[in-house]
C-alpha cells in the first residue's frame, strides 16, 4: 500500500542544518509529485517545495527560499528536504505528502500523508 515515512527531525541550534528524508513505498516517484510541508503549533499547515519530473521543483514559501531544497533518489524512492541557516520561526512538525503528477502549493491536492517528524530551532 501507499506509504510516505519522514524521519531525520529533531533539535538544532539557530543557523544549523538538518536533512529531512521522506521514504515512498507502494509506488514510483516518476508518476507523482511529492511535498514538503510544515505545521507550528496554532497555525495552518504550510506548502514548502515540491518536486515531480513532470514540473520540477516549486516553491510555495517565501520564508524558506534559498535556505531549503529538495530533491530525491530515484534509486531509494527518496525525497529530500536540506535545510540550511534554521531560525526559531521554522519550528514545526514536517510533513511529506503525493499527489498525482503535478506540484501543488494546496494541502487539499495531496491526499497520502506521512506521520510528520518535528524539527526544533532552539539555542
Amino acid at each position: 500500500q501507499v506509504q510516505l515515512v519522514e524521519s531525520g527531525g529533531g533539535l538544532v541550534q539557530p543557523g544549523g542544518s538538518l536533512r529531512l528524508s521522506c521514504a515512498a513505498s507502494g509506488f514510483s516517484l516518476d508518476d507523482n509529485a511529492i511535498g514538503w510541508f510544515r505545521q507550528a503549533p496554532g497555525k495552518e499547515r504550510e506548502a514548502l517545495l515540491c518536486i515531480s519530473i513532470y514540473d520540477g521543483n516549486k516553491n510555495y514559501a517565501d520564508s524558506v527560499k534559498d535556505r531549503f531544497t529538495i530533491s530525491r533518489d530515484k534509486g531509494n524512492n527518496t525525497v529530500y528536504l536540506q535545510m540550511n541557516n534554521l531560525k526559531p520561526e521554522d519550528t514545526a512538525v514536517y510533513y511529506c505528502a503525493r499527489t498525482y503528477y503535478y506540484c501543488s502549493g494546496y494541502v487539499q491536492r495531496f491526499e497520502y500523508w506521512g506521520q510528520g517528524t518535528q524539527v526544533t530551532v532552539s539555542s
